[in-house]
């Protein structure tokens, strides 16, 4: 305690009086009722006794300090504890704040009860800010730093966009056109795609507005930045098209969907405005759709394609020994120098060739004779049996003549065997007929003359 009259400091230490010594729990805290009566005869339990402190020589200037510092350090973290519980339930939320000052490249803000700080990285690159000056500002986190409350503040978030939106589009503060996804590279380009829960709404004209009007006050609140308003598809490969507007898309292919991971076609001309301005056209597209996008023009993907089809390929590898006409000391001298094929070999001018140890013009000589007589063999085999091919086909062809022929012998003989049985039967028939006749007149005549009358 502080004597005002004669400015001394008087200290106790306080305990608190109870009944028994079976209450006591703290002995420096507690005191019991007849221990207390002895230093003050009106103690009763349930209060509290001073038991005054020798203070002379102990509390001089340093003890002064350091109760003045303990004091203080009391008081700074009961600030940041009471700044840090105002704010931590805003992180994300857009507040209005006034530029307080400049601290080289950050910027101090005043929001209200406490100051907030906007780093380099925190800042758009067409913006600049002059003291006094009032923005809105995004709420990134609160921190509990040592030099006091921490609240970083940001005009580069994607949820400063959001807000802004809200805040222009009724359609979007009421929950009609959802905000899907957002994203931004601060003072360049912002990619939002958005969704209408209502097929009479249309999202992108909502957000657009009127000739502009709603999308154009975002843009001056931003200073200028760029934004694309994409309407927002569940399939990827459909949104991935949308994304990457103003280009136009040829083709999309999932390459892994495990991955995530796209192929996007273009065509020659449209690749430079695909990809963007350092690539920031697809980097937004792949920020936005959540997906590894790789852009490739018309051109580049048929190339790549020969490429493929030029593996899969098979290319034959001749050993040199299979080669008539060359020793086993120069294919031995050709290995040395790295030439294990024929074919590898062919390819080799007469210069590269003198260029080996030990070869010289006239087995550069003997080494193309030889080749040239591998490769004539082989044009050899292969006329011989094209010409083998060639004389089978004629006889295929006769036999498929001569069985033609027999078949239609087969059936000549056939119609005249059934035309001879024919008329066989019809003779037969005929001569049937006439011995019938026959013998009816011969009966006619037999017949007497009696039988007649009778």
């Amino acid at each position: 305690m502080l004597d005002k009259d004669s400015g001394k400091i008087n200290a106790y230490a306080v305990k608190s009086i109870v009944e028994g010594p079976e209450q006591v729990e703290d002995p420096n805290l507690q005191v019991t009722v007849d221990q207390a009566r002895k230093l003050d005869p009106s103690a009763e339990a349930g209060g509290e006794l001073l038991i005054p402190k020798v203070t002379e020589g102990i509390l001089g200037r340093i003890a002064a300090q350091l109760a003045k510092q303990v004091i203080f350090q009391k008081v700074r973290e009961a600030e940041r504890d009471t700044v840090y519980n105002e704010y931590i339930g805003h992180v994300n939320e857009i507040v209005n704040a006034t530029v307080k000052r400049l601290e080289g490249p950050d910027v101090i803000l005043d929001i209200g009860k406490a100051e907030a700080r906007m780093g380099r990285k925190e800042q758009s690159r067409l913006e600049s800010f002059a003291v006094g000056e009032r923005i809105r500002v995004v709420i990134v986190r609160v921190e509990k730093a040592t030099k006091g409350p921490g609240v970083i503040a940001s005009r580069s978030a994607p949820e400063l966009v959001q807000h802004l939106f809200q805040t222009e589009v009724p359609e979007i503060y009421d929950g009609t056109v959802v905000i899907r996804a957002i994203a931004r590279e601060a003072g360049e380009r912002t990619k939002i795609a958005v969704m209408s829960k209502d097929k009479d709404v249309d999202a992108v004209g909502a957000c657009v507005g009127m000739k502009g009007m709603r999308v154009q006050s975002i843009i001056r609140e931003l200073r200028g930045e760029k934004i694309d308003i994409i309407e927002y598809h569940e399939d990827a490969v459909t949104f991935a098209e949308k994304a990457l507007q103003p280009a136009k898309v040829s083709r999309v292919t999932i390459v892994d969907t495990a991955e995530k991971h796209l192929e996007v076609v273009v065509d020659d001309t449209q690749l430079s405005l695909a990809i963007g301005k350092k690539g920031q056209n697809v980097r937004l597209a792949a920020k936005l759709l959540g997906w590894k996008i790789d852009i490739k023009s018309e051109e580049e993907k048929r190339q790549e394609v020969e490429q493929q089809m030029s593996a899969l390929v098979t290319q034959t590898a001749t050993p040199l020994e299979l080669v008539t006409g060359l020793g086993e000391g120069l294919v031995e001298k050709l290995k040395e120098a790295g030439v294990n094929t024929v074919e590898s070999l062919a390819d080799m001018t007469p210069e590269q060739l003198e260029a080996i140890e030990g070869i010289g013009p006239k087995t550069v000589e003997k080494i193309s004779i030889a080749v040239n007589n591998y490769f004539s063999s082989l044009d050899g085999a292969e006329a011989v049996g094209a010409e083998g091919a060639e004389e089978a086909a004629p006889e295929a062809a006769l036999s498929e003549e001569a069985a033609t022929e027999g078949t239609v012998e087969a059936d000549a003989l056939a119609s005249g065997t059934e035309s001879a049985e024919t008329a066989a039967a019809e003779e037969s028939a005929e001569s049937a007929t006439e011995e019938a006749a026959t013998t009816e007149e011969a009966a006619t005549e037999e017949i007497p003359e009696e039988d007649k009358q009778i």
